[in-house]
């Protein structure tokens, strides 16, 4: 039985309501995703009056096979799957780890989940700001925490590992809230008969996680570990306010943002390149939608196996 919104006109009532959100789609997420894949064959500069060519596959053999640039690409592309890597396990374990405590009947516990969420909601910008204090060298509280011991460290202007190390740590700090909030969703969708039922059995803590919380958190695990990935790979926004665009801790996004602002070492600008950033993002593009993807289908094929 078919059901429709009146006869005439009013059948296409439900098309025109959806028109809005159709048009908002296609300018704010459609529209500069193809202007992006346009952009990328072109030489455009992001210049007011500054002529435009079509250059074809130009930026992408650059990108990929000339000379000392593409080696720097690729070596900021394997920083991108390191950075990707480190923050997604780590954030991961410690979400599951945090939500699974906060979940217990403790005094408190609304408490701690807002301390925990709080830096997510500060933004990019505030985070690297109050890192930096916290790990200024000359004076900062980590700076005398180290000297009460006698020790010292540069952070955030050390070694590059160093810094990327850093970085990493405050990723996944400001992050972790959400991967937190997500599994606690989760946990509290559990019916707690089943661990009534786990513990009647004479099973132990780490059984009842084993054998009731982890399989039934199997869509929450998905979430998270997709998010995660995704996020960590088109990560630089900390890279800009914590350390700047240097040799031995560029990633991927951050690499093309500065490419096609301008930005190459420091406050020192180069000439704008929008056409080369935009096809070093339809680069980041593919790696984000093959990693995705297929993170996305071996989590699905878990889940039919657990869930059925």
């Amino acid at each position: 039985m078919n059901y429709y919104f009146g006869r005439g006109w009013s059948r296409s009532l439900p098309y025109l309501l959806l028109l809005p959100g159709v048009l908002f789609y296609l300018i704010i997420a459609l529209g500069p995703s193809l202007a992006t894949t346009v952009y990328s064959f072109t030489d455009a500069t992001g210049l007011k009056g500054a002529p435009i060519h079509w250059i074809n596959l130009d930026n992408y053999r650059e990108f990929l096979f000339m000379g000392q640039a593409s080696q720097d690409n690729f070596s900021a592309l394997g920083r991108t799957l390191i950075f990707c890597f480190f923050v997604t396990t780590i954030q991961f374990g410690l979400g599951l780890f945090v939500a699974v405590i906060i979940n217990q009947k403790l005094k408190g516990r609304n408490i701690f989940r807002t301390l925990y969420f709080m830096p997510v909601i500060l933004g990019a910008v505030i985070q690297g700001l109050i890192w930096s204090l916290f790990l200024f060298p000359l004076g900062g509280p980590m700076a005398k925490f180290l000297g009460m011991f006698g020790l010292s460290s540069e952070f955030l202007g050390g070694q590059p590992s160093e810094a990327f190390a850093w970085v990493i740590a405050i990723q996944i700090w400001a992050n972790m809230g959400t991967t937190m909030i997500i599994f606690l969703a989760g946990l509290q969708t559990i019916p707690s008969e089943l661990y009534e039922a786990a513990t009647i059995d004479g099973a132990n803590s780490w059984q009842v996680f084993q054998n009731v919380t982890w399989p039934l958190l199997t869509p929450s695990v998905n979430t998270n570990l997709t998010l995660n990935i995704i996020g960590s790979l088109q990560a630089w926004q900390l890279f800009l306010v914590l350390i700047g665009y240097r040799n031995g801790t560029q990633v991927l996004g951050y690499l093309i943002y500065a490419t096609g602002f301008g930005q190459t070492s420091g406050s020192v600008t180069s000439s704008f390149r929008q056409g080369y950033a935009a096809s070093a993002s339809i680069v980041l593009f593919l790696l984000v939608l093959v990693l995705g993807m297929s993170t996305n289908y071996f989590l699905q094929r878990r889940e039919r196996r657990i869930l059925g």
